[in-house]
């Protein structure tokens, strides 16, 4: 792993005293396996990780299904589940969600079912990992289907979107982008970027209630109701692009980025009704900036005072500190990200590194990170990782 020769990256006494400290206090940490989504054929790769001095370390292919967008674990991380991006699967004009075992840190197919319609780019699991939905952008739909086992029954829930947005060049049609579930697992959320909206939805209490070793038919399982149930909808600013939504941990707060104007709505959750109500909308763009731009993604770490957003085409990470109360952000600094177009990013367990997968550069950066500070280090690492799309730690 070398370091990166990059304009603008600048090489603190800081970012060594912030690599010196991350190594001295994760000296006698094992390695951990980490998976790399990659949007090539080869699918989903591997690399093990030295949490002591923050390298990468390639493994191979851990599993060969092609153009992977997304992946996430169950609740044990025994399993992971998968979003292919293809625009055909079994002979059907769809995207392909898969399955697979994990063990010793490999990864063993499991299952493998037609999404809605084509272009699968999210996955994510309810709280009981009993329910998984998929977001479709290519075919604007979202789709349901049961966990048993880690296996994957086929779609027992389907939903086609037709609202659409003002940008001519983004919003032609509905973009279904990404899945997320409510603090108390009652509420499904769907963005929409090509809509400028989140759908939200009622979860079928008898499905992610039942046995995770029970049948898992459409007929067998909720068949007197469906898995989901509209209740309600959040609309942003026209021509915004709903296009993630996480929650903050102190169970009320929530966080939209809008990829098309790169900001971000603070949003309040309703526990009553799932619903979602603006606060405040935050401008990740420097002032002045007029060029092409993408938001992208959240990082929120696990005591809820700091959050970081990573924002494309000017590329750069943005750091807040969170009021862990409500939730509202005060902007520290913008940090360059380590290369092109940063697809995602995640903190390692011990979130003492942040890293990056920056698709257009085919590299995974590396920055040290002071945890009492929330300060990124302006110094960082890179190895080769073709198309990196999604990182996650087992």
């Amino acid at each position: 792993m070398g370091k990166l020769n990059r304009r603008d990256f600048l090489k603190t006494a800081s970012a060594a005293t912030l690599a010196a400290t991350a190594s001295r206090s994760h000296a006698a940490a094992p390695t951990k396996r980490v998976f790399i989504a990659s949007g090539t054929p080869d699918g989903i790769l591997a690399y093990d990780w030295n949490p002591s001095t923050g390298e990468l370390a390639p493994a191979g292919v851990a599993a060969k299904i092609s153009t992977v967008d997304w992946l996430t674990f169950s609740p044990g991380r025994e399993f992971l589940y998968v979003a292919a991006e293809v625009d055909e699967f079994n002979g059907k004009p769809t995207g392909e969600v898969a399955s697979f075992r994990v063990e010793d840190g490999k990864l063993h197919p499991l299952s493998a079912q037609n999404s809605a319609s084509k272009g699968t780019c999210h996955v994510a699991l309810d709280h009981s990992g009993r329910l998984l939905l998929a977001a479709d952008y290519g075919g604007a739909s979202a789709a349901a289907f049961l966990v048993a086992d880690g296996k994957l029954s086929s779609a027992v829930w389907t939903e086609h979107y037709t609202v659409h947005g003002p940008n001519a060049d983004r919003q032609q049609t509905a973009h279904a982008h990404f899945a997320s579930f409510s603090p108390d697992n009652r509420f499904a959320y769907i963005n929409d970027l090509g809509g400028d909206m989140i759908h939200i939805y009622s979860l079928n209490a008898a499905i992610v209630g039942m046995p995770s070793s029970g049948a898992h038919s459409a007929q067998e399982v909720g068949a007197a109701a469906p898995a989901l149930t509209p209740a309600g909808e959040y609309h942003a600013k026209p021509g915004a692009g709903c296009r993630t939504l996480h929650f903050h941990p102190n169970g009320h707060t929530a966080y939209c980025v809008n990829e098309l104007n790169s900001t971000v709505d603070v949003l309040n959750w309703n526990r009553a009704d799932g619903g979602l109500s603006l606060v405040t909308t935050i401008e990740l763009l420097p002032e002045g900036y007029h060029g092409p731009t993408r938001a992208c993604d959240t990082v929120i770490t696990k005591d809820g005072r700091f959050v970081y957003f990573a924002n494309r085409d000017n590329d750069f990470l943005y750091s807040f500190h969170a009021d862990t109360r409500t939730g509202a952000l005060t902007p520290m600094r913008r940090s360059n990200c380590g290369g092109k177009t940063p697809r995602n990013f995640t903190l390692d367990p011990t979130e003492r590194w942040m890293l990056v997968a920056n698709q257009d550069s085919n590299l995974i950066s590396v920055f040290a990170r002071d945890p009492a500070t929330g300060v990124l280090a302006e110094q960082g690492k890179s190895i080769a990782a073709a198309a990196p799309m999604c990182i996650l730690f087992s």
